[in-house]
């Protein structure tokens, strides 16, 4: 059991920081890129990777990233977490948007239609790894330009992955949703409980 029950988040995401809280767990954000000589993880897709594999490995990859940091900056040696969310649709993987033509491209293919929101969690400490993925799906309302535009006007989009942020205004596009709606945002709190009391949380 850990003494000190604190855990460094491997992530700059508001909305994981929020539902982190929303559960009862002391965290710091972990700074990453402040790491002299540090690697930033490369967010791109191996060739032939699912969606679920990439969010997997993506979280995977944080959460080692960050525990190089700690041991880079001579941190408290607390856990590490980090987390990764993907939309698919059709098989497409869709991540952050590059710019505000990418978001439109992406609300323009989920208009109508079901996708899947991929989002996993990994831990790490001392050299013990676990990781976990929730999976949930969404059928978005039918969206004209109009309505994408006025969207992107709003700059939600931004840092979103599939370019839409289900618990803000994007939430009125949404008729129906299936599985973890705090994983659609970035953190399925489920799993991550599950993973927390791995560590010796008490959540």
């Amino acid at each position: 059991m850990l003494v000190d029950k604190r855990i460094y988040l491997a992530s700059q995401s508001p909305r994981r920081r929020e539902l982190l809280k929303q559960i009862g767990i002391p965290f710091d954000v972990l700074p990453l890129r402040s790491v002299a000589g540090r690697i930033d993880v490369i967010e791109t897709p191996d060739p032939g990777e699912s969606a679920p594999d990439f969010a997997q490995r993506m979280a995977i990859e944080k959460a080692a990233s960050g525990w190089r940091a700690v041991e880079a900056r001579r941190l408290l040696r607390f856990p590490v977490m980090g987390a990764d969310t993907v939309v698919e649709v059709e098989g497409a993987i869709l991540g952050k948007p590059a710019d505000r033509a990418d978001a439109e491209s992406m609300l323009t293919r989920l208009s109508g239609s079901r996708h899947k929101v991929h989002s996993a969690v990994a831990m790490t400490h001392e050299g013990r790894l676990e990781w976990c993925l929730s999976t949930s799906e969404v059928t978005f309302a039918s969206l004209d330009a109009t309505a994408i535009a006025r969207y992107l006007d709003t700059g939600e989009h931004l840092g979103k992955a599939g370019a839409y942020a289900i618990q803000g205004r994007a939430g009125a596009y949404v008729v129906h949703m299936s599985g973890s709606y705090s994983g659609i945002m970035g953190l399925p709190l489920y799993d991550t409980a599950v993973l927390l009391r791995a560590f010796g949380f008490t959540v």
